[in-house]
């Protein structure tokens, strides 16, 4: 059979394989914690503000620079992360490349090893790896995999992780302070918290597309978590308040 249809294959295969297709929505993932930083950041921000000061437009102007902020510095840290991790593996990928083409023998004898780890027999680790080495690409490729755990075409676009790094970052950041549009005072922060602690279970919840864990015990875990950044941080305002006024 040749190589396309192997590949053709392999591809049906791993299409009616539909975890596959969750596991690699990595945008996906980038986004959900995206929204759950912006979310959590800004509910503390505003819960903060609220404790330290009733004064509804300090509150939402203050979130929303936070949520400015948070955006600006998540989208900037998704695009440094993705380069830097992209050129890590460029460098890592030519260094292997170049002990190939320095000590071949030596680099065929590391991936028999490397075979005979994973259960193979000596002679079994032997034929596959002096098959790999006739072609130096997929000698490469298979050595890139084995020795340092990644395809080599892995790379991530720095600029997609930014745009979807900022975008859902802002999204959760906005959230906890929609209901300060329309309410002020205890109300509004009232209906603020009720809005987090619901947006908490909701991107909790939706983790569970990316993760192994149920989506009831990953939302449950998000909303303790909102509640506790909420009530230490509306104690901190207060505390804040006393004090000045000590």
């Amino acid at each position: 059979m040749s190589t396309e249809h192997l590949a053709e294959s392999l591809q049906r295969i791993l299409g009616r394989e539909t975890w596959h297709k969750r596991a690699s929505t990595g945008w996906l993932g980038d986004a959900i914690y995206g929204v759950n930083d912006g979310l959590g950041a800004i509910f503390g921000i505003i819960a903060g503000v609220a404790g330290y000061t009733a004064n509804s437009h300090t509150v939402l102007v203050s979130g929303f620079f936070g949520a400015v902020a948070s955006t600006l510095s998540m989208g900037a840290g998704a695009w440094l992360a993705t380069r830097s991790e992209n050129e890590l593996h460029h460098s890592e990928i030519e260094h292997e490349r170049r002990e190939i083409k320095e000590d071949p023998a030596l680099e065929r004898e590391e991936l028999s090893l490397l075979y005979q780890l994973k259960g193979f027999t000596q002679a079994e680790a032997e034929e596959i790896t002096e098959r790999l080495a006739v072609d130096e690409d997929q000698f490469t490729k298979a050595m890139i995999q084995e020795e340092l755990g990644f395809q080599e075409d892995a790379k991530g676009n720095p600029w997609t992780s930014a745009a979807v790094g900022s975008l859902s970052t802002f999204i959760g950041g906005v959230l906890p302070l929609i209901p300060f549009l329309f309410l002020s005072g205890v109300p509004g922060m009232v209906a603020a918290a009720i809005v987090s602690i619901l947006a908490h279970f909701a991107v909790g919840a939706a983790k569970s597309i990316v993760t192994a864990r149920s989506w009831w015990a990953s939302g449950l875990e998000m909303t303790a978590a909102g509640i506790i950044v909420g009530i230490v941080s509306y104690g901190i305002g207060v505390l804040g308040t006393t004090l000045i006024h000590v």
